[in-house]
């Protein structure tokens, strides 16, 4: 029997492959080899905080190959399920949490931001520092941010400024062959995820004119984005294991 890949199926596949293309970006940044197979991403060691262990990229991935290519003795080995169709139960997992990806096509108009917002991309490390420390706000993480990926050609860090200069929106948008995906969307002042789609999407449209434009997102971030003129094409979940 034929495999029928309707649209929306086609866009969670282009969503998932740029997922993995960046999630192997920010590994190799903290100096992390991994490895592109033909059902999913993974790396053999514990990759950085937030983000998975493997990514599967075609639905029907096997889930026992998949996981033994991961480091599950390490605590808080997780796997992204692009297609919500794994079962990891057995393989001592459970449901972190679901979100659903996310498109908007390529052309479609960015709505405005604030007047007093600007946006730049973030060129040199004092400035990704400043970037890493508004999107952790206070949290403790911004060091997850290295100076690595300023030397990545498909990773672009994107900054809206205040009159002032503070950074106080941004995402991290990164380029593939068929979409550009945005993750780490942040506002630090007023309106949340609203405000920062705006200066986020203004930039994204300059940058990728012809790119459709990707993500994933859960509860209030995924309204957000859908008033921003984005559209839910498909479920996701995140599977984390027990630990020993």
């Amino acid at each position: 029997m034929r495999t029928v890949t309707t649209p929306e199926r086609f866009l969670t596949m282009a969503a998932a492959r740029n997922n993995a293309e960046w999630c192997a970006a920010m590994s190799r940044s903290h100096g992390l080899e991994s490895e592109f197979g033909s059902q999913a991403w993974a790396a053999p060691v514990r990759t950085p905080l937030f983000y998975p262990d493997a990514v599967t990229l075609a639905p029907g991935a096997d889930g026992t190959a998949l996981v033994a290519r991961i480091d599950t003795a390490a605590a808080g080995a997780s796997v992204k399920d692009s297609f919500a169709d794994l079962d990891l139960t057995g393989a001592g997992f459970e449901v972190l949490f679901e979100a659903r990806w996310i498109h908007r096509p390529a052309g479609t108009p960015a709505p405005a931001p604030a007047p007093e917002l600007r946006w730049d991309v973030v060129g040199d490390r004092e400035r990704l520092r400043a970037w890493a420390l508004a999107w952790d706000d206070g949290d403790g993480n911004a060091h997850l941010f290295r100076p690595g990926l300023l030397d990545d050609p498909e990773t672009f860090v994107l900054a809206g400024r205040s009159a002032d200069g503070r950074v106080v929106a941004g995402a991290v948008a990164s380029r593939s062959e068929q979409v550009v995906g945005l993750s780490n969307v942040f506002a630090r002042e007023g309106g949340g995820p609203d405000s920062a789609w705006p200066v986020v999407l203004q930039a994204v449209s300059r940058l990728f004119p012809d790119l459709p434009v990707v993500g994933y997102e859960q509860g209030d971030e995924l309204a957000a984005a859908v008033r921003a003129g984005f559209k839910s094409v498909g479920p996701l979940r995140i599977w984390i294991h027990h630990g020993e």
